[in-house]
């Protein structure tokens, strides 16, 4: 069984940032193989990874949905079109799900690719999952449980109201996830100053914050893949703590496997 990651958070607030950076940190503590899954209908996370990105499974189900080739089942046909998703990243696969659905039933598109998608799963030791807010389209097409759930926002007020009703939602999933950790990423103000709400929905143990870091800002501008930020960049460092952390238990294993 893979060890799932999943992270969510209102648009913007640097969600698709951290989820490269936690695969950079991954590999770099040698918890691999990887599965990158993007979940998110604005899919960006293979430029955060710094590879191309030709094709979806969206694209798939649109295409099993109007039409098969001939001589060619649908499940055969799905399995072909996932292998061709797969972006190969050396330490990291990376498979993106695309936009949602459109007019009309998807339920046997939809189907098939839950049942490739759990199949695929087996070949990797951890899934880390870019998901839209409200996490849909992760419980609906993988059925697998969350070992780690990290909601990420900004320090606006509505990127921690946005943070804790996704906090409230997972309950309803049916799924089963652990108790979700919050990352408030670009803070510019102390922690004190943070909604009370959020305070009360995550503990203030489940709560970290990172400072903006002007490096990522350009990074951005300049379209260069944030996985390629210098490792004494203040948001590696940072994130790397976190990390630790949150995955300290996952790190030891994979060293006591390697030695």
């Amino acid at each position: 069984m893979s060890f799932t990651i999943a992270l969510a958070g209102k648009g913007g607030t640097g969600k698709t940032t951290i989820a490269g950076l936690l695969i950079r940190y991954m590999i770099q503590k040698d918890l691999k193989p990887i599965l990158a899954v993007d979940a998110d209908s604005n899919s960006n996370l293979n430029e955060v990874l710094g590879v191309p990105l030709h094709e979806s499974l969206s694209d798939a189900r649109e295409t099993m949905k109007k039409e098969v080739p001939p001589g060619m089942t649908k499940d055969v046909f799905m399995e072909m079109k996932m292998e061709q998703s797969v972006v190969e990243g050396g330490d990291f696969d990376l498979i993106a799900m695309g936009k949602p659905e459109g007019p009309g039933c998807y339920c046997a598109a939809n189907n098939l690719l839950s049942h490739l998608m759990e199949r695929m799963m087996q070949n990797y030791n951890y899934m880390v999952v870019d998901n839209e807010a409200g996490m849909e389209h992760f419980s609906r097409l993988t059925l697998k449980d969350i070992d780690l759930l990290i909601v990420v926002s900004d320090a606006s007020r509505r990127g921690l109201t946005t943070a804790c009703r996704i906090a409230s939602l997972i309950g309803d999933l049916p799924i089963q996830t652990c108790q979700p950790v919050l990352v408030v990423n670009q803070v510019q103000f102390p922690p004190d100053s943070w909604p009370f709400e959020a305070v009360k929905k995550f503990g203030t143990d489940r709560i970290w914050a990172l400072r903006d870091d002007p490096l990522l800002a350009r990074f951005d501008r300049n379209g260069t893949p944030t996985i390629q930020l210098p490792s004494d960049a203040a948001i590696v460092q940072e994130t790397s703590a976190v990390f630790d952390s949150l995955l300290s238990g996952e790190a030891s294993t994979a060293s006591g496997q390697g030695a």
